[in-house]
């Protein structure tokens, strides 16, 4: 196996522009740090990300103090109105000249659409090119650490950490075989409440769980308490859309 971080990237270091908080953990994963020359006001992981400079923001009037029903109440609004919830700053991304923009078109409300950067490179006049990372599985999410690796040049490195994370997931998977199984509810929102969807289920099938109310590789839906309090649940991990553990247990 390649050493992840001992291949050679392309001759000329890219400019690099992530809106996505799991693709900016990809790209420095990778090595390429110092590439990433704007990121999203999301993405706060690793800690060197804190550096690079903020090109997208959103557009909510929401504050630290929202209950999370002010926070869906609001999303909903905008949505149904057609109306994006996130900004881009033209004049920075006009500035940094990117090579290579990460995006995601899965979902309108977790970050800024490709299709919503693509319009805006139009209007400015970038040529940049635009990476959709839109996973459903979990074996979706470890693929994308692929796609950004190929698309910028280190594809190696990529396919040697993708590797490595499906080793340490069949390990695990070795380790629980025959030990009983917990019922787990995935929890994406609060109030109201949404499963987790996409690649989470599968998450918890592949740490020993067993997921209830959601299937891995379908999109969270809003969820009824009466049926959550019929279901038999022995864990439940509450992961709030957006926001760190302080946020969560806030």
């Amino acid at each position: 196996m390649a050493d992840p971080m001992t291949d050679t990237a392309t001759d000329t270091p890219l400019r690099i522009v992530s809106l996505l908080p799991s693709a900016t953990e990809i790209v420095f994963a990778l090595g390429l740090g110092d590439q990433l020359h704007g990121r999203s006001f999301e993405c706060d992981s690793p800690v060197d990300a804190a550096r690079v400079p903020i090109v997208s923001g959103t557009a909510l009037t929401t504050t630290s103090d929202s209950t999370p029903a002010e926070i869906d109440a609001q999303v909903s609004s905008m949505v149904a109105d057609g109306a994006s919830i996130y900004t881009l700053d033209d004049n920075a991304i006009r500035s940094i000249n990117p090579d290579l923009i990460l995006a995601q078109d899965l979902c309108s409300v977790c970050a800024v659409p490709s299709g919503h950067v693509n319009e805006a490179l139009d209007v400015i006049g970038c040529t940049a090119t635009v990476v959709s990372l839109d996973p459903f599985r979990l074996d979706d999410v470890i693929a994308c650490i692929g796609t950004v690796g190929h698309a910028a040049g280190v594809g190696e490195r990529a396919d040697a950490l993708m590797a490595a994370l499906r080793a340490r997931i069949d390990a695990v998977q070795t380790s629980i075989a025959g030990r009983p199984r917990p019922k787990v509810l995935l929890l994406e929102w609060g109030d109201p409440p949404f499963n987790g969807g996409h690649w989470m289920p599968d998450m918890v099938e592949a740490a020993g769980g067993e997921s209830v109310l959601g299937s891995g590789g379908d999109r969270s839906v809003r969820l009824e308490w009466d049926t959550i309090a019929a279901t038999e649940i022995d864990v439940v991990v509450y992961v709030p859309c957006g926001f760190g553990l302080a946020g969560a247990i806030d």
